[in-house]
């Protein structure tokens, strides 16, 4: 007995066999993800209420999470961040990168560094793998602290909630 699905099923096959399945390269060439993002620099600064860590990015802002860690560890190598702190902040950007397609770094901020503020006490970079980059940020007491993104240019801001040091 001829079974009708199933017959044309194998036709349709051996015709896109026959005909063959190349893609035309202006249509892969269109099917690109659009460029990743690029972290270019962070920094930080005090106010009266509040810490501040702010992360600049090129390009569209990627998602970015915020999670404690007991302790820091550099990507890839999992060696331990030397910074000084009794609590620590994971900050991942991804999809996002700290380099160029040519392997060039384009972050110009600092890749490890001791901070004077009231809560946070210091920074690492700690990785730019596999289009995500990561940062370590140390505390000496547990961190209270509110994430937001600003824009025009795109930035990451992190705001570490401490006593009034202005009154």
């Amino acid at each position: 007995m001829f079974n009708r699905p199933r017959g044309t099923a194998i036709a349709v096959g051996v015709l896109l066999t026959a005909a063959g399945t190349t893609i035309p390269a202006s249509a892969s060439a269109s099917a690109q993800a659009p460029p990743i993002a690029l972290v270019v620099n962070a920094r930080w600064g005090g106010h009266c209420t509040y810490d501040r860590l702010v992360i600049d990015v090129r390009g569209t802002m990627p998602p970015v999470t915020v999670k404690p860690v007991k302790e820091l560890r550099y990507d890839g190598s999992g060696k331990k961040v030397p910074l000084a702190g009794k609590y620590f902040l994971e900050i991942k950007l991804s999809p996002a990168a700290a380099h160029n397609e040519a392997g060039q770094s384009v972050y110009r901020g600092p890749k490890l560094l001791k901070i004077h503020l009231p809560k946070l006490k210091g920074l690492a970079l700690t990785g730019d793998f596999e289009a995500v980059v990561t940062f370590g940020a140390a505390f000496n007491s547990k961190p209270v602290y509110k994430t937001f993104k600003l824009h025009s240019p795109e930035r990451f801001v992190l705001d570490i909630k401490h006593a009034n040091r202005c009154a």
